[in-house]
């Protein structure tokens, strides 16, 4: 008799247990039909070392590697003796100067084209924003008064330098920090003195038989984040505003269905905005713009994704079409003729995904090439010999389009919101500009219409639920009365989700949404790009300086959260919330041990001791918001404003009494 063979159930492929952006899911769809790898398909069947998840690992020596026990930590020392302590101290120490470099390489590159700018070697970037230069100049006391914008450039290009190059003293926007906090990382010896001492140092302490005490490490840990929060990053922005014009409020779309399959698509990915800025200026070339309708087309589209998306989106209200795990999916819509990228977060899939969908991916920077993508190299003395040739090979692509038979689906998705709140124009929004403050802020956290302020940004990961986490954390902290700050790709889940638009109060708390109507502002205000995280440190330090809200960035009632973060940059830039005095949350995952180790507990407890903020962990968006929420109300009970005042409408024999009083 025939043996009967069972058949394997086959499960039916669903895209929205990966993903709630409906054109990612789509596109998503469209790939695994089309046969194309993909993020997310590669996350599911890749599996994470459960060892180097919780950081029991050690390799940064060839007597290893060495692989301690996470469910038993304290249970064996590595060959050379390292404790785990000691071993998840340097490679978190790691990850902050892997972080750190990313951010301070980024500023200066802005520095280095600033420099050019200024010497008259570069002649297509030019000082956009003359008053930002002044306010950035008088911020760290460079003299201003009856002297040229081009003497001012000068000196404050030399003083800026300083940030990098100097390898004693204090980084010059040090000045921008409350003196109080200033006090406390002078007295723990924190101080950023320059960020390539820093990172230095940091990386030769974690190097085996140097630092082996994990408390400091950890000290020069976050001496090397604050060089990055106070520095690098600090820099890459305000250059980046003085050279481009500072952000203000701008209506903009995102989400896919920005395409057009009539025009020329051309996406650029990455992280400094120079290669966009000359991109955008290319596109907008008339000879380029009757090339491409010579070529079929009614005329070039230029799009955003990932950070560089987000700058320009808040910059110029360039339309973005999705944040970093979209950037595969993207090019599966088989309407994408190029892709440039320049430098961090670009996938080496992008690679093999583009070759499926005949798309050109052209990498544009000396310290970023992916095998198979064609390198056209920018040179910012003359960037239109770059990107002027990108958009004649677009132009290319699409005229191939129906010769080559490329089926074009375009996800009908788009997503209206308001982007751009700098520090700048959050000061003009609440006081006009005749009394540009953070005190109408400060009084309404004070009076307890507004709970207080929550920074959530970050990555996506597809070891989550793509874009959830950041839409149901968000949704639950602005329900409470919490005005949420946002960063990179969390601001491009948010936007999708219709959280950047004023209409979207009616899902704030009764205190809030009074607030946003008054202002005519959302809930949930876009700053920019990753790099941006420092005008949230601007603005925690305003709101210090405008009183009434404690003496130092630890004493706001302020909590930080990258609920799905997934790069080093994310580890350096919380560490950077952390050693300013904001409580932190990650998602996702930790580089530590479940267990309690001491180092886990210094990272999660011994910090707030010291005067500065501390990390923590969940995975649940709710379970973050209510921790989140909790550090709040601790800081307002901390200040004596733990109740929300009551407005009682007086009549004037009332008032008459009160007088007396």
């Amino acid at each position: 008799m025939e043996k009967k063979v069972k058949k394997a159930k086959v499960e039916k492929f669903s895209a929205e247990k990966f993903t709630i952006c409906k054109a990612t899911a789509q596109m998503l769809e469209k790939a695994h039909k089309d046969g194309v790898t993909n993020v997310f398909e590669r996350a599911e069947s890749l599996k994470p070392c459960p060892i180097g998840t919780e950081s029991a690992c050690c390799k940064h020596c060839s007597m290893g590697p060495c692989r301690l026990n996470p469910k038993n930590p304290y249970e064996k020392v590595g060959v050379c003796g390292a404790t785990i302590d000691t071993i998840q101290a340097r490679n978190f120490a790691r990850m902050v100067a892997s972080g750190a470099a990313a951010h301070t390489d980024h500023g200066m590159e802005m520095l280095d084209i600033f420099r050019g700018v200024i010497r008259g070697e570069i002649k297509d970037y030019t000082i956009k924003d003359p008053v930002k230069l002044v306010e950035v100049a008088k911020s760290i006391d460079i003299e201003t008064e009856g002297r040229s914008i081009e003497e001012i450039a000068k000196d404050l290009y030399e003083e800026l330098e300083k940030t990098y190059t100097q390898v004693e003293g204090e980084i010059p926007f040090m000045k921008r920090v409350p003196p109080k906090t200033l006090e406390t990382w002078r007295k723990l010896g924190i101080v950023p003195r320059g960020a390539m001492r820093e990172i230095m140092e940091l990386m030769h302490r974690t190097h085996i038989g140097v630092d082996q005490h994990y408390e400091n490490i950890v000290k020069q840990c976050s001496r090397t984040a604050l060089s990055d929060g106070w520095g690098g990053s600090m820099v890459a922005t305000e250059i980046s505003d003085i050279l481009y014009g500072t952000p203000s409020a701008v209506v903009a779309e995102v989400n896919m269905g920005c395409l057009d399959e009539n025009k020329v698509n051309i996406i650029v990915h990455g992280h400094e905005p120079n290669l966009f800025e000359s991109m955008l200026a290319s596109v907008n070339d008339p000879a380029l713009i009757e090339a491409a309708k010579e070529a079929g087309a009614d005329g070039i589209n230029l799009l955003g994704m990932c950070c560089s998306g987000a700058e320009m989106l808040s910059r110029h209200g360039i339309p973005h079409a999705g944040n970093f795990l979209s950037t595969e999916l993207v090019l599966a819509t088989g309407a994408v003729d190029a892709m440039a990228v320049d430098v961090q977060c670009i996938m080496q899939g992008l690679s093999t995904v583009a070759k499926c969908y005949d798309t050109y991916l052209f990498t544009t920077n000396p310290r970023c090439r992916i095998e198979g993508a064609e390198h056209i190299e920018l040179d910012e003395k003359e960037p239109r010999k770059c990107t002027d040739e990108i958009v004649i090979k677009a132009i290319t692509r699409f005229k191939l389009r129906k010769e080559k038979g490329i089926k074009v689906e375009i996800p009908r998705i788009r997503n209206l919101g308001i982007h751009g709140f700098s520090h700048e124009y959050v000061k003009y929004m609440l006081g006009g500009t005749f009394r540009a403050s953070y005190k109408p802020l400060n009084e309404n956290i004070i009076n307890g219409r507004i709970r207080g302020l929550a920074g959530v940004v970050g990555c996506t990961n597809p070891r989550v639920r793509h874009d959830y986490v950041h839409v149901e954390l968000v949704k639950e902290l602005i329900k409470h009365d919490v005005l949420v700050l946002q960063t990179g790709c969390s601001q491009i889940a948010l936007a999708k989700a219709g959280l950047l638009l004023p209409e979207a109060a009616y899902m704030a708390g009764d205190g809030l949404r009074e607030v946003c109507e008054t202002v005519g502002c959302p809930p949930v205000l876009g700053l920019g790009s990753c790099v941006d995280n420092s005008r949230i440190l601007i603005a925690a330090s305003e709101v210090v300086k405008t009183g009434g809200l404690g003496e130092k960035i630890a004493d706001v009632p302020v909590a930080g959260a990258a609920p799905e973060w997934m790069s080093e940059k994310a580890i350096s830039i919380g560490h950077y919330f952390v050693a300013s005095g904001v409580y932190t949350v990650f998602g996702v995952s930790f580089p530590v041990t479940k267990e309690e180790t001491k180092f886990k507990k210094l990272l999660f407890d011994g910090l707030e001791k010291m005067g500065l903020g501390k990390w923590d962990f969940a995975e649940d968006p709710y379970e973050m918001a209510k921790k989140m929420i909790a550090h709040i109300d601790k800081k307002r009970k901390e200040l004596g404003i733990d109740k929300a005042r009551e407005r009682v409408l007086f009549d004037m024999e009332a008032r008459r009494k009160l007088e007396v009083i």
